[in-house]
């Protein structure tokens, strides 16, 4: 039997003794080391069962919190592999010659200068997976500029769609162009591209840059603009804060409630039980929407964000208290659903989404650096692993 996956019955099966549950059990992924979008996107497949190895640098990544507190580490297992030493780069292609994905985030051409860019994986693994992560992507001006989230979906016109409009632009963590623009695309890239690789046998270069997967979550809104039915500035339109029955008003103790009564029957049961359904000026007349809007926030000012949220409890008037990080894990509808849970001490998001067959969990906390060497080399069969560092003289551009 292959150490990997065999076919059974019409399926696929995972090979006993690989690590993990969910529907990429049996799925091997090497995951090198870095911040944001790649661990994530790695987080993501081993949630979902993938047996990821992060091979981690000696030192740790910079910017990096404490191992112990890294989620984005959960569920996998890490071996550390100085990729400047002599042996470094035949250490991670063995790896690579039993994997079905890599996911790396340098920098375009590191990759290459270290030994381990597409064209080496690839003679040691025709059908292997090469997921890069970057912001610019791996071809363009910027292609070799150093950047960040804020950047990336600045120059994709998100950002600008952000926000107060007589302020600049506000800055919305970096959930949009990290995880959403970037680890989101890459994840769903490698994964197409192992099903036509486990169709042909024939891997390929998943280039997942930033700035495209940003750009391409905004066409609804270009669609819109292109209908006539989005000012490109920000703040005038419906789902941008603009609209009075779509965004957020600060309650009596400084707290906030947030308002999505957009289709007109939940409007009229949001107005209703807001005690405002006749003192209000028609929802359509889009020049009174700044009346509107003073009339509704007035009225948010006269009760506390838990007695608003008590009034509209049970009701369609598509309105929610805005919860703080520590707030959400007990709100009854996520508790009951388990959107959350503990593992190891830690408070974090339960894996999502969720299947019928083949459920996830959090199996194990996050990967302390190198601590599962001598596993990940038995499962593997990498003996090299278990090999001293013989460092090398540096090279131009490492």
């Amino acid at each position: 039997m292959s150490h990997r996956l065999c076919h059974r019955a019409g399926g696929l099966m995972a090979v006993a003794g690989t690590p993990g549950h969910g529907p990429l059990a049996g799925v091997r992924v090497v995951e090198l080391a870095g911040i944001g979008p790649g661990p994530f996107a790695g987080m993501l497949l081993a949630d979902l069962g993938a047996d990821v190895v992060r091979v981690d640098r000696p030192g740790g990544p910079g910017l990096g919190v404490a191992p112990e507190y890294d989620i984005t580490n959960r569920n996998k297992r890490s071996v550390v592999v100085d990729l400047k030493s002599e042996d470094g780069p035949a250490r991670v292609l063995d790896l690579v010659e039993r994997a079905d994905i890599l996911i790396e985030g340098y920098r375009p051409g590191v990759a290459e200068r270290l030994g381990i860019g597409p064209e080496a994986c690839h003679a040691r693994t025709p059908r292997l997976v090469y997921g890069r992560m970057t912001g610019w992507g791996q071809d363009g001006p910027l292609a070799p500029r150093a950047g960040h989230d804020i950047a990336y979906i600045a120059l994709t016109g998100t950002l600008g769609m952000i926000g107060d409009p007589d302020a600049p632009p506000t800055v919305p963590v970096n959930l949009l162009g990290d995880y959403a623009g970037g680890a989101l695309y890459l994840v769903v890239g490698v994964l197409a591209a192992l099903h036509h690789a486990r169709a042909t046998g024939a891997g390929q270069v998943v280039d997942a840059a930033i700035v495209d997967g940003t750009a391409h979550l905004t066409s609804m809104i270009y669609g819109m603009l292109a209908a006539g039915g989005w000012q490109d500035r920000r703040g005038a339109n419906l789902l941008d804060g603009g609209c009075p029955f779509y965004g957020t008003y600060e309650t009596a103790d400084g707290r906030a409630m947030a308002v999505g009564a957009l289709e007109p029957q939940f409007y009229a049961e949001f107005v209703k039980l807001l005690g405002l359904d006749e003192q209000l000026p028609a929802r359509e007349d889009i020049a009174r929407w700044g009346e509107l809007r003073q009339a509704i926030a007035a009225r948010f000012r006269t009760r506390t964000r838990d007695e608003w949220t008590r009034l509209f409890d049970g009701s369609d008037a598509c309105v929610a208290p805005v919860l703080s990080l520590r707030e959400a894990p007990a709100h009854p509808h996520l508790a009951a659903r388990g959107t959350f849970t503990d593992h190891e001490g830690i408070t974090q998001p339960a894996p999502a989404p969720r299947f019928s067959v083949t459920p996830t969990s959090v199996r194990g906390g996050p990967a302390r650096p190198g601590a599962a060497t001598a596993d990940v080399a038995r499962d593997w069969d990498v003996p090299r692993l278990l090999q001293d560092d013989v460092p090398r003289p540096l090279q131009d551009g490492d």
